[in-house]
């Protein structure tokens, strides 16, 4: 269940819209000053909507501190100056309601600021280059609708490249990582035979998106 905080003074719209989003599937937890706001843990929510003026302070001082935590933030208030809006959506807020609104509209944005975030989640732990699809949460990977079966030391290579796609990494950088996260020793030649067995594994198509950087090192790209 995806748990809200409802940071509002206005009793009468803390009521009405905590009963609504919680019919709709949500949990809700409310709060009417910024003190309070501030003292919540941000990784207990999927969303915050932010009224802006709070007895004890702008909820612009929220908004600030909240985005470097990177929690989404719907602002729902009754400012509807140009300014405002301008200077919500600059510090990083999401959206922008402004009241008097209307609960469905409302809802809309909440579930499409949260499908956002959920792509942008899952474009931290899905990695993808050409048609290479790298599975962090469950370490497999793909060749097109292909699953492929790696070795260890083959799957660390390739994270470590799709990790840094479009950079060049050199022999050395490469050595050092996979001897760093495997505890073992890679010499040079172990480092050119798991590149060698990677690409054969990747097919003929896909073996274009490693590039060879001649006496440098080498480097993932989109074929």
């Amino acid at each position: 269940m995806k748990r809200i905080l409802l940071v509002e003074d206005d009793d009468t719209i803390v009521y009405g819209l905590s009963e609504f989003l919680r019919e709709e599937g949500f949990e809700v937890t409310a709060v009417s000053t910024l003190e309070e706001a501030l003292m919540m843990d941000k990784n207990a929510f999927s969303l915050a909507l932010l009224d802006l003026g709070l007895p004890d302070g702008e909820g612009f001082l929220f908004l600030a501190k909240k985005q470097r935590e990177a929690l989404p933030v719907i602002i729902l208030t009754a400012r509807e100056e140009e300014k405002d809006i301008i200077k919500g959506l600059d510090m990083g807020a999401d959206d922008y309601v402004t009241k008097p609104f209307k609960a469905g509209i409302l809802l809309s944005r909440i579930r499409a600021v949260l499908r956002r975030q959920g792509n942008m989640e899952e474009s931290r732990e899905t990695l993808r280059c050409g048609n290479i699809v790298l599975d962090k949460n469950r370490t497999l990977v793909w060749i097109g609708e292909r699953q492929i079966s790696l070795t260890a030391g083959e799957y660390r290579l390739l994270l470590y490249l799709m990790e840094n796609k479009n950079r060049t990494l050199t022999r050395n950088a490469l050595l050092q990582y996979l001897w760093d996260n495997c505890g073992d020793y890679v010499n040079d030649n172990t480092l050119t035979v798991t590149i060698k067995r990677l690409r054969e594994k990747l097919g003929e198509e896909s073996r274009q998106v490693i590039k060879t950087v001649r006496g440098i090192g080498y480097r993932v790209e989109d074929c």
